[in-house]
């Protein structure tokens, strides 16, 4: 296959890459930085010489967005909302330009769209949406990834959860303040965890483009999520850390200043299940926290 990936720089862009180019599939990168043949300039915001590798391609996915891990400024703020949608907006310039357009475009979106949740199992069929700043950063997100329809262009938005992996994300900062002793639970300790082990995103990623009934808003998670305490509980179990240090909300509010990002990235419960990737015939090789910890650490 001939496959873009708009904002594949990044932690999951470059294992996407890796992935299908093992499998003998064509990679083309869309970058404000590009440094190797594969890699196309593109500022995600104005059409350029990069529309023409739209043409017969078979998938376009787009991760484009400013990091949600930075402190929510007016200027940030502004940043993490243009950045999404203006990237979707001229990939769909790009795409009605097109003879022959994507057979498939995914659209990153996130698992944060469902509304902080202990109890209430998120499906894509009954998950309650809310109205606050991520929660409409990502309605605004998909609306506008969703409203225009072309032929023969099947869209997906991946509503994706915690990627946990080794090589980015948020996991060696996870692993890295256990060892120091600070892994206990984060404020209560009772929010949820969703994510995903890299290689079944990487592995759902494919069978969402194999698959020709699955579109729009897919919950791309591991189907256990499980509370912040017990999550912390088994990563120290993992790695053979006897004790964690709590950390509670007074201690993280003052962190994340200086850290330079928001306590909603730990203190939010994101309770959310694969429901559709499930119904059809999807099956993780990481389907809980355990085997997901035996792999990565």
């Amino acid at each position: 296959m001939k496959i873009i990936i708009a904002a594949g720089t990044g932690f999951l862009g470059e294992n996407l890459e890796k992935y299908f180019t093992e499998k003998g599939n064509e990679v083309y990168i869309l970058t404000r930085n590009p440094r190797r043949k594969n890699e196309i300039y593109w500022d995600a915001k104005t059409l350029g010489e990069w529309q023409n590798l739209l043409e017969n391609a078979d998938v376009l996915i787009n991760l484009t967005g400013k990091s949600v891990d930075c402190r929510y400024t007016e200027n940030n703020k502004m940043e993490i909302y243009s950045s999404r949608i203006n990237s979707t907006k001229v990939l769909q310039n790009a795409v009605d330009n097109c003879i022959n357009k994507p057979k498939i475009w995914m659209n990153a979106s996130s698992a944060t769209i469902y509304i902080h949740s202990e109890m209430h199992l998120n499906t894509e069929e009954n998950g309650i949406i809310g109205d606050d700043f991520s929660m409409n950063i990502c309605k605004s997100w998909e609306k506008d990834f969703f409203t225009i329809k072309n032929e023969n262009v099947r869209k997906v938005a991946l509503r994706t959860s915690i990627v946990l992996g080794e090589n980015g994300g948020a996991f060696p900062k996870l692993k890295m303040i256990t060892k120091l002793g600070l892994g206990g639970k984060q404020g209560r300790g009772n929010q949820n965890v969703s994510w995903i082990h890299i290689d079944d995103f990487c592995k759902a990623v494919e069978y969402i483009i194999n698959h020709e009934n699955i579109s729009g808003a897919i919950n791309i998670t591991a189907p256990n999520p499980l509370s912040n305490e017990e999550f912390m509980k088994k990563l120290r179990g993992k790695m053979k850390i006897p004790f964690g240090i709590n950390a509670p909300v007074w201690q993280l509010e003052i962190a994340s200043i200086f850290l330079g990002t928001e306590t909603e990235l730990l203190l939010k419960s994101r309770n959310v299940y694969p429901e559709k990737l499930i119904q059809n015939g999807f099956k993780f090789s990481y389907p809980n926290i355990e085997s997901a910890f035996a792999d990565l650490v």
